[in-house]
């Protein structure tokens, strides 16, 4: 497997109880980050794994029925926070980002995706499929505001074909098979059914020799792999497929047993992503 560089970054954090995240926690409520990763390549160049929050998901919130987006899950951001801003710190311009890999439509992965004007949009067709047509109510019960569906979205899409998929080395059971996102494996990609159609988890290997396992919202924390514990049955409410989630839950718990030295990456996991902190003088989850 080759290697690339990897950051990790966070644009944004909304709150949610931590009941409702894992079942059997506090009634309190607890931060979700919005995390996106960047990898440089030396062929492909930098690239984008989701891009956290941006102020367009507040433009796309101020009227009802979006609006209950907002309020359910109240969204902070800082400017210094846009994916464009930390960015900007590597010297790294909008137009040097190359790719994003999308791993599903919700807004809080993707509100910063018009941004990146010459990037290709590379993702699992059936989860754009499950999203494009949707509007109103319907998008918002798939977490899922289309005025961030950049204009020109369709013309930068690349959407994997199902015909590309291909085994994986046996270091990567219980998941048999993937993507070879740019044909070196130094980016895998395999699909996380159950919390949105067509949800997309990377792996990659940094420079530094540590394996890394981008989850998205396959789990919302650590404790839900490491325990197998699922969110609240309430949750069932805002995923197509709960029985497929709970599904890749345990695919995630057995592979942690498996292979514990990769670093399993869920996209809102405070915890998680604090871990980052001393090593990425850009980690950014907020006071």
């Amino acid at each position: 497997m080759n290697t690339v560089k990897v950051s990790i970054f966070t644009a944004g954090f909304c709150t949610c109880p931590e009941h409702i995240a894992i079942q059997g926690g506090q009634r309190g409520n607890i931060r979700f980050p919005a995390m996106f990763a960047l990898f440089e390549h030396p062929t492909f160049g930098a690239m984008l794994f989701d891009t956290g929050y941006s102020y367009r998901f507040f433009e796309e919130t101020r009227r009802f029925p979006n609006r209950l987006y907002r309020l359910l899950t109240p969204v902070t951001l800082r400017e210094e926070q846009l994916a464009v801003n930390q960015l900007s710190r590597l010297n790294l311009r909008p137009t040097d980002i190359t790719k994003i890999f999308i791993s599903h439509f919700h807004a809080d992965h993707i509100a910063a995706l018009g941004d990146f004007p010459r990037a290709k949009y590379v993702y699992l067709p059936q989860a754009f499929d499950s999203v494009r047509n949707r509007r109103g109510l319907a998008a918002l019960s798939r977490a899922h505001l289309p005025g961030l569906i950049p204009t020109d979205f369709l013309q930068r899409a690349e959407p994997l074909p199902v015909s590309v998929i291909k085994p994986l080395p046996p270091e990567f059971k219980p998941f048999t098979h993937g993507f070879d996102l740019l044909g070196d494996e130094s980016l895998l990609a395999v699909e996380l059914p159950g919390h949105a159609a067509g949800q997309m988890g990377l792996f990659a290997r940094d420079k530094s020799g540590d394996a890394y396992f981008f989850v998205a919202d396959a789990a919302w924390l650590q404790r839900s792999i490491c325990e197998n514990r699922p969110p609240h049955p309430l949750a069932n409410l805002l995923f197509p497929d709960p029985r497929a989630y709970r599904a890749t839950l345990a695919s995630l718990n057995a592979f942690q047993a498996n292979w514990p030295h990769v670093r399993i990456i869920p996209s809102h996991c405070e915890q998680t992503l604090r871990q980052f902190e001393n090593k990425l003088t850009l980690m950014n989850i907020g006071p």
